[in-house]
């Protein structure tokens, strides 16, 4: 016997499909919104249907805008020559939060997972070779979540960034000026940066290690 109506079910099945959502949370969000005024709901439709609609990828960092380039990338206040490397634009918010960082970003939207069927080329890895050759840039920081995908990835953009921009006098040397990070104190392994806290974050950020 069918207990719910259809939309109740097809609105618990939408929220199912969010991450970190289970079934039991689905179904208290669906029924918490049938309880609030209808005013409110439109109004969190709107927002929901507008998300794309008002947002755009900056075409330097590749991080979610409402202009291109985005305020960072167009911000006089920021050293182009840092890039802190992430994995998705919520990290961005995190590391800004620190106000240890004064440089630019460049977001990955993710990381290498080959059981998920996510390589090199699902990534905005190439857009950042670019960057790192045709800009003058004297430091990359590889602040990718320190997982297995997100060691991973750190690995292997090092690696292309060597492969393009060999060190002059061996492998201990500066990449010709070019120095490589990763971020490391003050994260633990397995942790997502986008839920450290300012004060853990910005001690990664400062005691960032030459990768």
């Amino acid at each position: 016997m069918k207990i719910l109506p259809d939309s109740v079910e097809k609105l618990i099945q939408s929220f199912e499909k969010l991450p970190g959502i289970g079934p039991k949370t689905a179904s208290r969000l669906t029924f918490y919104l049938l309880h609030v005024p209808q005013h409110e709901l439109d109004s969190f439709s709107d927002a929901v249907k507008n998300v794309r609609l008002g947002t755009l990828t900056c075409s330097r960092c590749s991080n979610v805008s409402e202009t291109d380039p985005c305020v960072i990338c167009a911000s006089p206040n920021r050293d182009e020559s840092i890039i802190c490397v992430v994995e998705q634009p919520i990290d961005v918010v995190s590391v800004e939060k620190t106000g240890k960082f004064d440089g630019v970003y460049h977001v990955l939207h993710g990381s290498i997972n080959p059981l998920s069927n996510i390589g090199p080329d699902e990534l905005t890895i190439d857009k950042l070779l670019t960057r790192v050759q045709s800009d003058k840039i004297k430091e990359i920081i590889l602040a990718t979540n320190p997982d297995m995908e997100g060691e991973a990835t750190a690995m292997y953009i090092r690696r292309e960034i060597l492969r393009l921009n060999p060190p002059a006098g061996g492998q201990n040397s500066n990449l010709n000026g070019l120095k490589i990070t990763r971020i490391a104190h003050g994260l633990p392994v397995g942790a997502d940066i986008e839920y450290a806290d300012e004060v853990t974050l910005g001690r990664a950020i400062e005691g960032r290690d030459e990768y």
